[in-house]
């Protein structure tokens, strides 16, 4: 896993440094790397893989290959990250119920969290609500009407955050968000690949690890026992032994199949 930082990232920092706000842009980046590590957990548990992460003037983004993707398993992937927002969102309260002096030390923690979580939710593109309301809309409309859909959404929410702008006294965060909105509504989304396991080192001297799958499992199934410390081998049963896959088996059968086709089948 990687961690990229973009030159504006480092540029705000040092402004931050330099009038007093060095402490909340810290915990703003501190926090954003927790919630895409909500997304990045989600997805190796999926079978996907992240390659690396970028630390943005706005937040944080992290890079997956998510090629194949379904809807379902999409809103999952989007929801991961809000869901580590509000879990810390709900830890820092309970904090306060019980030990109230921390309050003044963890109600900017407490801040950030609560505007990633809302931010977030927001049914816009590239933001995670917009990723849900994509995965729930697939069920209606085509993918490109959808994503006509999302982007405009996206310029309506970033020209609400401008009013805001103007309106709560030249708010740097709304005016910063609302750029990222329209810069967004306007990017191509970049094209999906597919993950090429079979070019990966293979490190030696790992040890073995057995896992036993139904005969019905996919490959999503098996990707989510991958482990870079241990040699996966699966054995598959149904109502008798019915194969053994070694991991360079399995990479090498999913290149040419779906994610979510069965390892058996292939």
């Amino acid at each position: 896993m990687k961690l990229t930082v973009h030159p504006l990232f480092l540029l705000v920092g040092l402004l931050s440094a330099l009038f007093g706000g060095l402490p909340m842009f810290i915990i703003s980046a501190v926090t954003a790397l927790l919630h895409e590590c909500g997304h990045i957990f989600c997805a190796a548990r999926m079978g996907f893989e992240c390659k690396n992460i970028k630390l943005m003037p706005y937040g944080a983004a992290a890079v997956c290959d998510i090629e194949g993707i379904s809807p379902k398993d999409e809103i999952k992937l989007a929801l991961a990250g809000p869901l580590v927002n509000l879990i810390l969102c709900i830890a820092v309260a309970g904090l306060w119920w019980f030990y109230p002096v921390t309050y003044a030390y963890t109600d900017t923690v407490f801040a950030a969290n609560a505007s990633m979580l809302i931010i977030n939710l927001l049914p816009a593109y590239p933001l995670d609500g917009g990723r849900v309301a994509g995965g729930a809309l697939t069920k209606f409309l085509k993918p490109k009407t959808v994503n006509l859909v999302l982007r405009g959404a996206a310029l309506v929410f970033a020209a609400a955050l401008l009013v805001v702008f103007f309106v709560c006294g030249y708010n740097v965060s709304a005016i910063t968000f609302s750029l990222m909105l329209a810069c967004s509504a306007f990017e191509k989304s970049p094209p999906a690949q597919k993950i090429n396991f079979a070019a990966k080192k293979k490190k030696r001297g790992r040890e073995i690890k057995y896992i036993i799958l139904d005969e019905n499992a996919t490959f999503r199934d098996a990707l989510r026992f991958v482990d870079s410390s241990r040699y996966l081998v699966i054995q598959i049963y149904g109502e008798t032994f019915l194969d053994e896959i070694t991991e360079d088996e399995l990479y090498e059968r999913l290149m040419n199949c779906g994610i979510y086709d069965r390892i058996l089948s292939s």
